[in-house]
């Protein structure tokens, strides 16, 4: 590649960077940029974002007046920082402030009417709803009638009429101009507060008192940005760098006692947030107490933050043992499914017993394994509650909105890659044959298409500590940027056992005899594991990414977490 070598050349940057660089869209002209994204430039003026004047103005007047203010947010990782962050804030300018999440059983998705009524009975007068409320009609209805005014700052799609509110900050109302819609709630929450402290700084409001240090806060907008898995792009980008940053000080003791936790090895890095941080925070609104993530970030004592992590960590580990029983169930009925079928487009599973919070991450199991979209869904007392996941192309949203349209599904929302559905559990065959019918010709297609894109090869003599914390550099890595994809061709499979209960361990060997560790996370019981099984002492091509394990101490060693293998030939084709 043309352009890599440019930038190999003027930056100093070993060939792999460069061509990560290149493929990510960087020129000679910009890849400094890339590789330390700025605030300063990255960040637009808060106003572009509709409605932001007439949100601040409302937040500054609560502020002016003392008002109590309510703060509603999702049962999810984003909800939960997009709360702490605003209320943070709001506090530090002496405002009492309601921090309420949901319960995913018992109240839903969002602000509910009995949510709504319990915040006007504690007297506030302002609500803002964070990570939620774009699709609230009925319930900001029901806010207005009781005198509280409403501030929605979302990212989830919106469509008109527009619930009733005071301001709506969503990047992704139609009539938005920003080009912020690759923003989670944190981000949006981030923007207003940036454009509130403007015009409190500006009216003197900060006079002779010491004013929130919002840098400061950016590890919360980290955690949310990265967990929400939204693209890692454009302002993302400056967000994502600036947070762990931030994080390194570990000055929050929330965060602090969740890393420690969790085994967290080295600096925060983005595989932390998604993999350690994230799963844990979301364990109490899948399973537990769905305002524990928010207390968590909130905490400031040490021995509180300590033992909100605790059962959050306890929390994590039950639902891995809840979801590991769903997802074996699952697996065997998508497997009688295929095996009366092999061609069926779509898996739907369902199930007495299961818990309704793990519905999703056993959907995203069967997506893995199986290659095409997939539902799980939890019945009770003759009423199936379940989640989907897609794969690239095949909109999931668009078709569970058209089984809400056609009265095949009682409630059901989403987007493209993830939907949410409430149907009778006498419906579910009459779900099976629409969603095959409706996915019968694109997913063949785009099955058949799966390629894992590969930016380079490598062997293992060159995969040193340097390169990998020159790869790090120039991260991060994530949704819309993903993590380099490294192939180390004809490798020797010295040796190959299990970590864990879903993971692989393996030793490769280059031509020249030297050695690289491989991990394939959730590997155990595919075919890629049989696959392996069968070549132990043979030559593989292998391809995934690279990582520092830094277990026990010290520089650490180069680790590859395995994506794909393919047996070399006798031949060596």
């Amino acid at each position: 590649m043309r352009e890599a070598l440019a930038i190999a050349q003027s930056h100093g940057l070993p060939d792999l960077v460069a061509r990560v660089l290149a493929s990510r869209r960087a020129q000679v002209s910009t890849s400094q940029a890339y590789l330390e994204p700025s605030l300063r430039t990255s960040m637009p003026d808060p106003d572009v974002l509709a409605d932001m004047p007439m949100a601040i103005q409302r937040l500054a007047q609560a502020i002016a007046g003392r008002e109590k203010v309510a703060i509603l947010g999702d049962y999810d990782v984003d909800g939960a920082a997009s709360a702490a962050l605003l209320a943070e804030y709001l506090r530090a300018t002496g405002l009492d402030v309601l921090v309420h999440i949901p319960d995913r059983l018992t109240e839903g998705y969002g602000p509910s009417l009995d949510a709504v009524r319990m915040i006007a009975d504690s007297e506030a007068k302002l609500l803002v709803t964070v990570d939620c409320g774009s699709g609230s009609p009925a319930p900001l209805a029901e806010a207005a009638r009781l005198g509280l005014d409403t501030v929605i700052i979302d990212h989830h799609q919106i469509e008109l009429p527009f619930p009733p509110a005071v301001a709506i900050v969503n990047p992704n109302r139609p009539d938005d101009l920003s080009g912020l819609g690759y923003l989670c709630a944190a981000g949006v929450v981030f923007m207003v507060l940036v454009g509130l402290n403007r015009q409190l700084k500006a009216g003197g409001f900060w006079s002779g008192r010491e004013a929130p240090d919002l840098l400061a806060s950016l590890d919360l907008v980290a955690l949310g940005t990265v967990a929400d898995v939204v693209p890692l792009v454009g302002l993302n980008r400056a967000l994502v760098v600036k947070g762990l940053a931030v994080m390194r000080r570990r000055a929050r003791p929330g965060l602090a006692a969740l890393f420690d936790l969790a085994g967290a090895d080295g600096p925060p890095r983005v595989f932390d947030l998604a993999f350690l941080i994230g799963p844990r925070i979301n364990a109490g609104g899948r399973i537990g107490d769905a305002a524990l993530g928010a207390r968590l970030l909130l905490a400031e004592d040490l021995s509180d933050a300590g033992r909100i992590a605790t059962e959050l960590d306890r929390l994590n580990r039950d639902r891995r043992t809840i979801e590991a029983h769903a997802v074996e169930r699952a697996e065997a009925e998508a497997i009688a499914i295929l095996e009366s079928d092999q061609d069926s487009p779509v898996l739907v599973a369902a199930a007495e017993g299961w818990h309704p919070g793990v519905v999703g991450l056993v959907a995203a199991r069967l997506r893995e394994r199986f290659e095409r979209p997939a539902f799980a869904i939890a019945l009770s007392d003759g009423i199936g509650t379940g989640s989907g996941r897609s794969i690239p192309g095949a909109d999931l949203g668009r078709a569970v909105r058209m089984g809400v349209e056609t009265g095949l599904l009682h409630r059901g929302g989403g987007h493209a890659m993830a939907a949410g559905v409430t149907i009778e559990a006498a419906k579910l065959g009459l779900f099976r044959e629409f969603l095959n019918a409706h996915f019968s010709d694109d997913v063949a297609r785009l099955r058949g298409g799966t390629v894992l894109a590969v930016d380079s090869t490598l062997s293992a003599a060159g995969a040193s500590v340097e390169l990998v914390a020159a790869l790090d550099a120039a991260g991060p890595f994530g949704s819309g940027s993903p993590e380099p994809v490294v192939a180390f061709p004809a490798h020797r499979l010295v040796d190959m056992g299990a970590a864990g209960e879903d993971h692989l361990r393996l030793t490769l060997a280059g031509q020249d005899g030297t050695r690289i560790r491989a991990v394939a996370f959730r590997g155990a019981r595919t075919p890629l594991a049989d696959a392996l099984a069968a070549t132990r002492g043979r030559l593989v091509h292998c391809a995934g990414t690279l990582a520092i394990n830094r277990w026990g101490g010290g520089a650490g060693r180069v680790e590859l977490r395995l994506l794909d293998a393919a047996i070399v030939p006798p031949n060596g084709g």
